[in-house]
């Protein structure tokens, strides 16, 4: 394996200091869990510094990137061996997210998303938080285009039949 050229790791560096925050705020929207979404973020980034030579030349490095912290994400529920580990020691770690995005309006929202299964956890995320298209979503999640409209619309039936008629959340949205 080499290593990138001086010019081409600056480059990574660049586009990694402008995205590296919005890549942990969806991993940690995916996964739940501070630290799960770091290491997520740190592999997704680690595999896109890998293929930056092919990647940095594509239309969208964000898509690129996007859909490996999918993948990666997906992986990770899918491995039958894996456990869930329980973090002890509470950590005064902030998870770079705009207050107003939790300012107990969200609280009762989010608390409904992370209930969802992980499939649904995740259109949710890319559709509505991201704002992807569903053509955009089932790339990400190497899905069919019907599979990310039946998950989305189960999750928002979900939704709905948990939040019930919550007038606080009315025009809600994430930033």
């Amino acid at each position: 394996m080499t290593d990138l050229s001086r010019d081409t790791a600056t480059d990574f560096e660049s586009w990694m200091a402008a995205r590296q925050h919005k890549l942990l705020r969806t991993a940690y929207l995916l996964t739940g869990d501070v630290h799960t979404a770091e290491d997520l973020t740190q592999t997704t980034l680690a595999k896109v510094y890998l293929a930056w030579d092919r990647v940095s030349a594509a239309q969208s490095v964000d898509a690129y990137a996007r859909k490996i912290m999918v993948n990666e994400h997906t992986s990770m529920w899918r491995r039958l061996w894996r456990h869930r580990e329980t973090v002890t020691d509470t950590s005064t770690h902030d998870v770079p997210v705009a207050a107003n995005e939790y300012d107990g309006v969200g609280a009762a929202l989010w608390d409904a998303v992370t209930a969802l299964p992980e499939r649904q956890r995740a259109v949710v995320v890319l559709r509505y938080y991201e704002q992807l298209s569903e053509k955009e979503a089932a790339e990400a999640l190497g899905v069919s285009l019907g599979t990310v409209k039946s998950q989305a619309s189960r999750a928002l039936d979900t939704l709905r039949s948990r939040l019930g008629d919550r007038t606080d959340l009315a025009g809600w949205e994430a930033n």
